[in-house]
């Protein structure tokens, strides 16, 4: 006969089995809508054939600022945010700096706070907090699109602040092709994002080479000469097991990252 303490010991194994069934579902789900968009699938344009393939990233979910989603680099869903943007507490007027002190290497970007103020903004709000410090840089694309991505608390391309920020200086760039896509010149710093818009949270790439992708992704900033060259030399080690997209062979630390006014 089962006695009451092991019945409620039961119940709650039940319940935890529930639950984990409850959160494999909402996954395969998740990974379902997602896989028409997910980074590194080459997207063939119908007017003229050409290739590129989409940069993406999350924000963080309701549980643990972590959209659930494939261990992957794959765009997951819009970040159910739950925590404000932070309060504007830069100078837009002023010039800013990020330092990337890394295992490989410092990288500087010059960032243009006048033009993409929530940007900048927030990037020295997550830098004060130290929020990027210790992190990896956890994908590097070598064919159609050149970029380091970093940003990612959870190394995983699945992490994020908690909050999404909205896009800005989208025009920059200048006006799509008919390829739909405008030239992101080496050097140039973009959010990534979920190919949603406003959708941006912490993580960011690295252009090494010229790239073209749509005009979706907020560039708020350009590295410099030194820089470039450290991002270079790291695609230039390729990515592990010798595949286009995927974590850098040559792994990536951001050690501490600052942002500046200048």
């Amino acid at each position: 006969m089962v006695n009451s303490d092991q019945r409620r010991r039961q119940l709650a194994r039940e319940k935890y089995a529930r639950q984990q069934q409850r959160r494999e579902e909402m996954r395969r789900r998740n990974r379902r809508r997602n896989s028409v968009v997910a980074a590194g699938l080459a997207v063939v344009l119908a007017s003229g054939g050409a290739v590129y393939a989409s940069v993406a990233m999350t924000g963080g979910d309701k549980n643990d600022d972590a959209a659930s989603a494939s261990p992957t680099p794959t765009p997951p869903e819009p970040s159910e945010s739950k925590a404000p943007e932070p309060k504007m507490a830069i100078d837009s007027k002023a010039k800013y700096s990020m330092e990337l002190k890394t295992n490989r290497g410092t990288v500087s970007v010059a960032m243009d706070a006048a033009k993409t103020p929530h940007t900048v903004n927030s990037f020295k709000h997550l830098a004060d907090k130290k929020y990027f410090d210790g992190t990896k840089c956890h994908r590097l694309t070598t064919q159609n699109i050149f970029v380091l991505q970093c940003g990612d608390p959870k190394g995983d391309g699945t992490g994020g602040p908690g909050y999404n920020i909205p896009d800005e200086n989208l025009t920059a760039l200048g006006k799509a092709g008919a390829d739909g896509t405008v030239t992101f010149p080496a050097g140039t710093v973009a959010m990534a994002n979920t190919m949603q818009p406003n959708t941006g949270g912490s993580q960011f790439f690295l252009v090494y080479k010229d790239t073209k992708l749509p005009p979706q992704f907020t560039p708020f900033g350009t590295i410099d000469k030194a820089g470039l060259e450290v991002v270079k030399e790291i695609a230039a080690g390729g990515v592990e097991g010798g595949a286009q997209d995927g974590a850098p062979k040559l792994a990536v630390t951001v050690e501490k990252a600052a942002v500046r006014k200048v």
